[in-house]
């Protein structure tokens, strides 16, 4: 049975599940009707952060132009434009043991695309949520649902794996941005 987490709240993740490697992390989101007149787009994004919580190059950064990443320990699923239908909306796969040991942390962060451009923020977002599943039975052991405290938010890191003591925990972390991907981009060191 899977862990629900509240923000802020760290779990174990490989030392509650001996053996194992192979994660899919499940993003998901359902855009309010609002009547702007301009489609949704929100998008995953991947930050491949060192000790020091940055990322070494643009090659750190994983979205759905960019796909693999950490000697293909981290592959980001593919680009959902619409966030329509049940079930995860965007996924990533990782690999925790070949991850290279200079990578610390695998932070996952949910975007709206041109959101300042076409007045789109978190506000009109509801059911958020990133989850893991173990790879190799599809069972959720972690779900995280973000809630709707996000109004002027264009960005949100919504949580990120870990290194501690050998071991891979989870950090559920539902920080909101405002200036959308190229404020992230910036704060994990890379030029946007």
């Amino acid at each position: 049975m899977a862990i629900n987490l509240s923000k802020g709240q760290k779990v174990d993740l490989t030392k509650s599940n001996p053996g194992l490697s192979k994660v899919v992390v499940g993003l998901g989101w359902d855009t309010n009707k609002y009547d702007g007149g301009k489609d949704f787009d929100l998008d995953s994004s991947v930050f491949l952060l060192n000790a020091e919580g940055k990322a070494s190059s643009e090659a750190d950064f994983i979205f759905y132009n960019n796909t693999k990443g950490a000697a293909g320990a981290v592959e980001h699923t593919g680009d959902n434009r619409t966030g329509e239908g049940e079930g995860d909306d965007e996924q990533v796969k990782v690999d925790l043991s070949a991850v290279p040991s200079a990578i610390e942390k695998v932070t996952f962060a949910i975007t709206i695309h041109d959101g300042e451009a076409r007045a789109q923020n978190f506000g009109q977002v509801s059911n958020s949520y990133v989850r893991i599943l173990n790879e190799d039975t599809n069972e959720e052991l972690i779900r995280y649902d973000l809630g709707e405290d996000f109004s002027i938010e264009t960005a949100i890191v919504v949580g990120e794996l870990y290194r501690h003591g050998g071991e891979w925990k989870f950090n559920a972390i539902g920080s909101g941005y405002q200036g959308g991907l190229g404020s992230l981009v910036k704060d994990f060191g890379l030029d946007s």
